[in-house]
């Protein structure tokens, strides 16, 4: 016969580790949004970034957008740092497109705060669009601007969101994590405004 007194316990065991987990990631997000309003540079503040472009846009014509300075603005999906450059994907309501951001572009301070972005936060950048040597259509940042600090942090990207009830509940994030359901939603909305 299964214990399951020691299955709950085990349960509840990593459910407070989760929670703990959380807490700590959010104290530390809040450490670094207190550190940025207290230097001055509060994201909350900023209400508006000129946009010159979206992702799809300068995806679908890379030939005429190439070496093109353009501007745009997304939620920022992962980071991969290699010493002294960071790739990462920013994703806009058309999609997702890589960056390329280097300390000698950026200079070394802002690198260092650039370094110190989470998943989650918009920001905004502009620089030049490249692609690179695996072939994949990026941007060449010059500068970049902190929009809005996430907060809370964004599902696993592998797990991703799995539950159903916080699917439902959490709208926003299951519109953010997964662009098959917002497609569905931009088409719902399509049909509707057509009849």
């Amino acid at each position: 016969m299964p214990d399951i007194a020691g299955n709950n316990q085990e349960l509840n065991q990593e459910l407070n580790q989760e929670l703990a987990d959380l807490n700590e990631i959010l104290r530390v997000r809040r450490g670094k949004l207190a550190e940025l309003q207290k230097s001055g540079k509060d994201p909350f503040k900023i209400v508006k970034y000129d946009v010159t472009h979206r992702s799809g846009e300068i995806k679908a014509n890379f030939e005429a957008f190439e070496n093109m300075n353009v501007s745009l603005a997304g939620r920022l999906m992962s980071k991969r740092g290699m010493g002294k450059s960071t790739f990462c994907d920013i994703q806009d309501r058309d999609g997702r497109i890589q960056i390329y951001v280097r300390i000698n572009d950026i200079g070394e301070e802002n690198y260092e705060e650039f370094k110190k972005l989470d998943i989650g936060d918009i920001i905004g950048v502009t620089g030049k669009v490249f692609k690179t040597r695996m072939g994949e259509i990026s941007i060449h940042v010059d500068s970049y601007t902190l929009l809005s600090k996430s907060l809370r942090p964004l599902p696993e990207k592998f797990h991703g969101l799995k539950d159903t009830d916080t699917r439902y509940r959490q709208r926003y994030l299951d519109l953010i994590v997964n662009p098959d359901v917002k497609n569905t939603f931009i088409t719902r909305s399509r049909i509707i405004a057509a009849i």
